[in-house]
Formats: structure tokens, C-alpha cells, sequence
């Protein structure tokens, strides 16, 4: 695949995200405490979980090695950033929720490993493209080292707000509650909002085309998310706190 060719595919997936917006604003992805009836066959919802998300570190090491290993520092500290993030939210995550008995229909399972297919896939190939340049210097540069605090500070928050909502039942619990302490007093998904800074920084540290489309979809996704998870709770809660906003404090 040509670099031209290989953009291209990229600028039509970005626009892809940005015009599904309005649509994931309309239409809350059915599970958790948005499943409905309707879409088909259903399955555990902590074992959709796992499979759905184990795709993308796979995909990512796959395309990353497939013609051949990478010398760079730069590229495995990439590398090992992203199968990080990928084998908490993948297995650490999914494993510590206390989500018996909850089912998620196989058709967001299909749709969501098919997502993080393709964005393993273009982050991995990237990297060892050859029109990437990543030697170890990189890892002095500004973008690098500001991107890389960004990423930290994101993804300390994403599991901060997690640990905080698995906590909020006792084994054997069902049923939600209004979280409370820390970022949940400004926002209803710090948790959403920490993946999203998580997934910016991880772009300025790349400073690559698809960990940019890898960012913008991100929010666009858990943006609308967000905003549902804040609309329902206003709707099942009457007394959820009225200055609390969706996603970013005394913003949205």
C-alpha cells in the first residue's frame, strides 16, 4: 500500500466518525444500562466484552510485525502503551465488573470488533510503514514527552473513575446509584472523559495520521455515550446534582 493510498483511507475514516456523530447522538448503542429488546441475539455481556476488545491489541501486534521486528525504542514504548491500555480494558477491566446476568446483543460485539480491527490495524502498520520515522530520538521530542503526560494523565483518570464505579456495588449488587467523590462531582463520565484525553495524548506522542483518526473517534463515540449516560441518569435520579455536567466541568 502506497502512502497516498494509505491516507486517503484514513481522511475517508475520520469523516466517517464526524458524520456518524449526530446519528450516535440519536441512537444509544444498546447495553448496559442502555440494553434494549430488538437486536438480536444477546450474549454475556463480560465475555462480549473481552472478545470484542482483545482485537485490537492482536490486530495492532500482527500488522506491527507481519514483514518484520522493529529496531526503535520509540516504536515499542508505542507498542507497549497501546497493549497496556488494550490488557487492562480488555481482561483487568472486564473480569472486575460485577455485571452477572447482564447481556450485550452480538451485533454491537460484530461492530465494535470490526472498529478496533481496523484502528489495530492502521496504528500497528504505521508504525513500521516505510515512510515512518521513529528513530530513538523521537523520544526527546516536545510532542513526545508532552503527548506521553497527556496519555498518563488520561489514562489515570479513565481508571480512577472506573475502580469508582465497580465499587459502587458490593459483590452480588445490582442496580445503579448516583457516583459520587472526585471528577463525578463536575461530570457523569469522568471515566469517558479520561479515555478521550487518554487517546489525544497518545496522538501528539505518535504525530501520525491514524492515531489522530484513533483520537477523533474516540470522542465522537464516547461523547454522545457521555451525554446519554447523563441524560439517564437525570431521568432516573431526581435528585442528580444539577450543576453536574456530561463530560467536560462547567462545560458539556
Amino acid at each position: 500500500m502506497t502512502e497516498q493510498t494509505f491516507n486517503v483511507l484514513l481522511y475517508t475514516w475520520i469523516a466517517l466518525a464526524v458524520l456518524l456523530v449526530p446519528f450516535q447522538l440519536a441512537v444509544t448503542a444498546p447495553y448496559g444500562r442502555h440494553r434494549s429488546d430488538g437486536w438480536g441475539l444477546q450474549i454475556d455481556n463480560r465475555l462480549g466484552w473481552i472478545v470484542m476488545e482483545i482485537v485490537s491489541p492482536a490486530v495492532f501486534a500482527l500488522s506491527m510485525l507481519w514483514e518484520k521486528t522493529p529496531s526503535s525504542k520509540t516504536v515499542w514504548i508505542i507498542f507497549a502503551l497501546w497493549l497496556g491500555h488494550y490488557l487492562h480494558r480488555a481482561l483487568i477491566y472486564p473480569l472486575r465488573t460485577r455485571t452477572s446476568a447482564k447481556r450485550i446483543p452480538l451485533l454491537i460485539v460484530g461492530f465494535s470488533m470490526a472498529f478496533n480491527a481496523f484502528n489495530g490495524w492502521s496504528n500497528g502498520f504505521y508504525l513500521t510503514a516505510p515512510w515512518a520515522d521513529y528513530a530513538d530520538g523521537w523520544l526527546c521530542d516536545p510532542r513526545f514527552v508532552f503527548g506521553l503526560v497527556v496519555f498518563a494523565s488520561g489514562a489515570a483518570v479513565n481508571i480512577w473513575a472506573d475502580n469508582r464505579l465497580i465499587n459502587l456495588r458490593k459483590p452480588g449488587e445490582g442496580g445503579y446509584v448516583i457516583p459520587r467523590g472526585g471528577l463525578f462531582e463536575h461530570v457523569s463520565c469522568p471515566n469517558h472523559l479520561g479515555e478521550i484525553i487518554e487517546w489525544t495524548g497518545f496522538a501528539i506522542l505518535c504525530w501520525n495520521l491514524p492515531a489522530a483518526a484513533f483520537a477523533v473517534w474516540t470522542a465522537a463515540n464516547l461523547g454522545p455515550r457521555a451525554w446519554s449516560h447523563h441524560r439517564w441518569y437525570e431521568q432516573n435520579f431526581s435528585n442528580y446534582p444539577a450543576r453536574r455536567k456530561a463530560l467536560i466541568p462547567y462545560v458539556l
